[in-house]
């Protein structure tokens, strides 16, 4: 394929299996990370801080495409990627893969949403994958408690989750990067199902083979749970807002985007457990 993709988010939950695919297929990639100039494996790597403009030059040379995800910790996007998108666009960038997040285009409070608006503003091509909520959070954001203490601990309420397994969000963003047939639109990236947090208590109880529990927190506590873990303020009042969309019953939409997308079904949550068992041992 001739052409170069930037990666953001390299070593992330989408970005590190994309970084897979696409080296697989041959296509040419550098990988934006804070550490600088180096080698993921054997990708480039080139220095790329959305808080440093001054890193986004370097960082956006010679390339024509860019997966682009939004860091947990940058919320003020207009300082930060609205930035690098106008740099992006100003430098021949002629197409976006931003990974963005079920709803955004109708939840302001999400900094997803302002992201989305920047993208639409540039005169580039953009593709929105927009995921539900990552299964892979059960194994990084909240493998401690389940871990340690059995126990998921998310302010949802009884409402259900197309929950996305992100190894399927990179095969996705994959596709969109080397086919020009799937870009300049937005897919809603869902899993095969809705679940709650009490059947995914349940899923994993019986593949970990012990009790896992839901404790079904207010906000407040979780916030408070979350505060104590270390998480930010700032993260915290994020996954507060997108949390409280599951609550409502707004992230129980399933589509048929991926399977469109992929050449297989998407994985269910049992394989998910099944193939991150280890995680939680």
């Amino acid at each position: 394929m001739d052409t170069t993709v930037l990666v953001t988010g390299p070593t992330g939950n989408v970005g590190a299996p994309l970084v897979r695919i696409l080296s697989e297929q041959g296509v040419s990639i550098q990988a934006g990370v804070h550490s600088g100039i180096g080698r993921l494996g054997e990708v480039p790597t080139v220095p790329l801080d959305f808080r440093k403009p001054e890193t986004f030059v370097g960082a956006l040379s010679g390339v024509e495409q860019v997966f682009l995800v939004r860091p947990p910790a940058i919320s003020d996007i207009g300082n930060t990627l609205g930035p690098f998108i106008e740099q992006a666009e100003a430098m021949g960038v002629r197409h976006i893969v931003f990974l963005s997040l079920l709803g955004a285009e109708a939840n302001p409070v999400v900094p997803h949403a302002r992201v989305e608006s920047s993208l639409m503003e540039a005169d580039l091509d953009v593709t929105l994958l927009r995921a539900s909520f990552f299964m892979q959070n059960l194994s990084t954001t909240h493998r401690r408690e389940i871990r340690d203490r059995g126990e998921i601990i998310v302010p949802a309420g009884d409402g259900r989750t197309s929950f996305v397994d992100c190894r399927d969000l990179a095969a996705a963003a994959a596709r969109a990067l080397t086919d020009p047939s799937v870009t300049c639109r937005a897919y809603d990236c869902t899993g095969p199902a809705a679940l709650s947090y009490h059947e995914v208590a349940a899923i994993m109880t019986d593949v970990l083979d012990r009790p896992i529990r839901y404790t079904n927190p207010s906000l407040l506590r979780f916030a408070w749970h979350a505060y104590q873990e270390g998480h930010p303020w700032i993260k915290i009042v994020v996954m507060g807002a997108i949390y409280t969309t599951a609550r409502l019953g707004w992230a129980a939409r399933v589509t048929d985007d991926l399977n469109r997308l992929l050449t297989r079904p998407p994985y269910t949550m049992r394989e998910f457990v099944e193939s991150h068992a280890s995680s939680w041992a």
